[in-house]
């Protein structure tokens, strides 16, 4: 199992950088290449394109053209109409109310989309900051776990000795050997811990399949917590980015109705026309020419039989507003739930963190309690390197408390929407 691990950590350091980060320098290069976030600014680059198709109708185009033909007869081209040399046409929206309700609604779904970039923001710093963590508590643990190995082959060597010598029974040789395999075990456990949390992290900030991104040493200040837990429910249900999304898509689908029922106004436009002939089509024809000729008016539409279908499309689109409806509401509901859970495990974790702290303190002034009575000769000193690999125990069961408190602590920014300006 050790030659394993110690190969995978080979190959992963031969073919791999490794880059040491702050959190927030991790953080500043998540939000600026991570794939989820640059995927959510696609679509809403697609969705601000979309306006401009949208508003494409009320904006005037002019086509111009000009073509030969063989003519037997009366002159006229392929239409019908006079043949002209050059031919020019426009022709623009002046009032069409159900595509200016599709402009609403694609100005509305470029909000939508801006709330999905910052959702997605959100939960990459999550996974982020949930990563460097774990990479940090690998990298302590480690340094705990190799630390505890030291002391108990330090126990090991003084228990052969007293074996060989006759002082001690054979099987407390084998305990002692068995305590070292343990630690070595512990430490190859910690190792794939970490290389897996450097690894996952790196790929989160959008980095190659094989690069490392490695916690750096820093003096971090703990996570801050709204003071009202009942104040943070009701700030993290104004803010939350999921019902911005759903009220979104629901003004979406009421601009949608708007739409349909606007299918029976008239729509008003602007159309010109410009030719310009030539003498010879007319000379035989007509008695008089005139070579430039246009024409400038209105057109009006009026829908006179609409049909069942618009009737049916506002009914579904009611259907979708319902739902829409249920799902603000069971997300109030978890908001409101998940908040109130994720408190719970705060103070949970601090009363854990807590007593891991007490008991380390208590393993502490025990070694020193130990180290004094070395001196002193009335005690091993295989029995002060026990007290220090238990110290190195307690600094274990130390880190992952607080490990799990910071993680705590950042599952309640999440859900307050409060993580990206906390961890800034």
């Amino acid at each position: 199992m050790q030659k394993l691990v110690l190969f995978l950590l080979f190959v992963c350091t031969a073919f791999s950088e490794v880059k040491t980060m702050t959190l927030r320098q991790a953080l500043e290069l998540a939000l600026a290449q991570n794939p989820d976030i640059i995927l959510a600014r696609l679509d809403q680059q697609k969705a601000r394109e979309q306006i401009t198709i949208a508003r494409d109708p009320f904006i005037p185009k002019i086509y111009a053209g000009s073509g030969a033909a063989k003519t037997f007869g009366f002159p006229a081209n392929i239409g019908g109409e006079a043949p002209s040399i050059l031919n020019a046409k426009t022709q623009m929206q002046l009032f069409d109310r159900p595509q200016s309700l599709q402009v609403a609604q694609a100005n509305e779904s470029l909000r939508g989309s801006a709330v999905e970039v910052g959702r997605q923001q959100d939960e990459v710093a999550f996974r982020v900051a949930s990563l460097y963590l774990d990479a940090e508590q690998a990298g302590r643990s480690l340094q705990a776990a190799q630390r505890e190995s030291e002391n108990l082959v330090h126990v090991l060597e003084y228990v052969q000795a007293r074996v060989a010598d006759g002082r001690e029974l054979p099987i407390e040789g084998h305990k002692a050997d068995l305590a070292v395999r343990k630690a070595k075990n512990t430490i190859e456990s910690f190792s794939l811990d970490l290389l897996n949390a450097e690894m996952s992290l790196a790929q989160v900030l959008g980095m190659k399949p094989d690069d490392r991104v490695r916690a750096a040493s820093e003096d971090r200040a703990p996570l801050a917590l709204p003071v009202s837990e009942d104040q943070s429910i009701s700030e993290a249900i104004e803010s939350n980015r999921d019902l911005k999304r759903l009220e979104s898509n629901m003004q979406v689908k009421m601009l949608e109705i708007k739409g349909y029922k606007a299918q029976r106004l008239p729509k008003v436009g602007v159309i010109a026309q410009y030719e310009l002939f030539a003498k010879y089509y007319y000379q035989n024809f007509y008695p008089a020419f005139q070579r430039n000729s246009g024409q400038l008016g209105v057109s009006i539409e009026v829908p006179v039989l609409m049909g069942r279908s618009s009737g049916a499309y506002v009914s579904q689109a009611e259907q979708d507003i319902a739902k829409l409806r249920v799902e603000v509401d069971r997300t109030r509901t978890r908001i409101t739930a998940d908040l109130r859970r994720a408190f719970q495990e705060v103070k949970r974790a601090e009363s854990a963190r807590d007593f891991a702290r007490e008991d380390l303190d208590v393993a502490r002034e025990q070694v020193s309690i130990d180290l004094a009575r070395s001196d002193e000769g009335r005690l091993p000193m295989s029995a002060v390197e026990q007290s220090r690999a238990i110290e190195q125990e307690k600094w274990l069961a130390y880190y992952e408390s607080q490990h799990v408190l910071e993680r705590a602590r950042l599952n309640v920014m999440k859900q307050t929407g409060t993580l990206l300006a906390g961890l800034k």
